[in-house]
């Protein structure tokens, strides 16, 4: 099984789960122009579940160090395996209002918001299930983002005064996203032995065998989460199952690159927490925030028509949230 043993790797792959998890919406965005959010996310899901398999039968499963993905599986307690495959149930619900979130309100918005607040909240959950890392600047770093989630909302709300309409219900959604979302990592990483990922205690997980259990959580749960929205959507017509067979085999594989952008970031990230502690790994990957921001900014134009002083409160923002990234890299020294 391949393991991290520097804190520096695992400050590198807790970078690219940032960079996974603040990319793949670009995805949604691309299959929204042609294709319902709710259908994608079908597609987005089977991407996760594909790539924690392929994961778990390669890097999980070679090598010296550790249990291999089949012998860990057998050897797992129900109580972990149900605890990590809550947190897929978690994420899951959190993810859809997210995905409906990026749909009405944008990613420059939804992103901050929901994600920053889900960053602010998990990791306060995750330090006090796992206390690694310095608190100070630690929750400096905290602290400093939420300051710039702030400026976010302020920059939002001076953009509404141009052409860019006022989303009352996509804040809230965001909202409600990041509260769920801030709960889903502790109970994956309460389901390994962070301590140990060379000879992890009797019943405990690997990080790989967690991310197919929490994955298969996030699939089976889809079908009811993902049908009542299909059937009662927040926003848009209501949309049946067939025009998901419907769609063209290109469009799904949009979908489907996104689960996989997803996954390879959460997959990362779990390996990373084993070095660096499950408040600081969850901490930098939700920096995701800040590449999502970019993205929406700089490639979607989402505040195209703002008033110049907007231009001021988002260089701010980005600012705030790189020093708040680097507090929190640093509360691990």
């Amino acid at each position: 099984m391949f393991i991290v043993n520097s804190y520096f790797l695992a400050i590198v792959f807790c970078f690219i789960t940032m960079l996974c998890w603040g990319s793949w919406g670009n995805t949604q965005k691309l299959a929204g122009k042609t294709w319902r959010y709710e259908l994608f996310y079908w597609d987005y899901v089977i991407g996760v579940l594909l790539l924690s398999l392929l994961f778990a039968f390669t890097l999980g499963s070679i090598g010296e160090n550790g249990r291999g993905f089949v012998v860990d599986l057998a050897q797992a307690d129900w109580k972990n395996i149900g605890s990590a495959f809550l947190g897929g149930v978690i994420f899951n619900a959190a993810n859809i209002l997210l995905s409906t979130a990026i749909a009405i309100a944008g990613m420059s918005v939804a992103f901050p918001v929901g994600i920053g607040l889900a960053l602010v909240l998990g990791v306060i959950i995750n330090y006090l299930g796992s206390q690694k890392g310095d608190p100070v600047f630690l929750f400096l770093g905290v602290g400093l983002i939420t300051i710039a989630i702030i400026l976010n909302a302020v920059a939002f709300k001076k953009a509404s005064s141009g052409n860019q309409k006022v989303t009352t219900k996509g804040i809230l959604v965001s909202v409600l996203a990041g509260v769920l979302m801030s709960f889903f990592y502790r109970f994956v990483a309460a389901s390994m032995d962070l301590d140990n990922f060379v000879n992890p205690a009797k019943g405990m997980m690997t990080p790989y065998t967690a991310f197919v259990i929490f994955s298969l959580g996030v699939f089976i749960s889809n079908f009811l989460f993902n049908t009542i929205l299909m059937r009662k959507p927040i926003s848009g017509e209501p949309v049946k199952y067939k025009a998901y067979f419907k769609g063209k085999m290109s469009i799904h594989w949009v979908g489907i690159l996104g689960g996989i952008i997803w996954g390879i970031g959460n997959s990362l990230n779990l390996i990373a927490a084993g070095k660096a502690g499950a408040a600081i790994s969850y901490g930098l990957g939700q920096g995701a925030t800040l590449v999502a921001a970019l993205w929406g900014v700089f490639i979607w134009k989402e505040f195209k028509n703002s008033p110049k002083s907007t231009n001021g409160l988002l260089t701010l923002m980005f600012v705030l949230f790189v020093a708040g990234i680097i507090s929190i890299i640093y509360a691990g020294q």
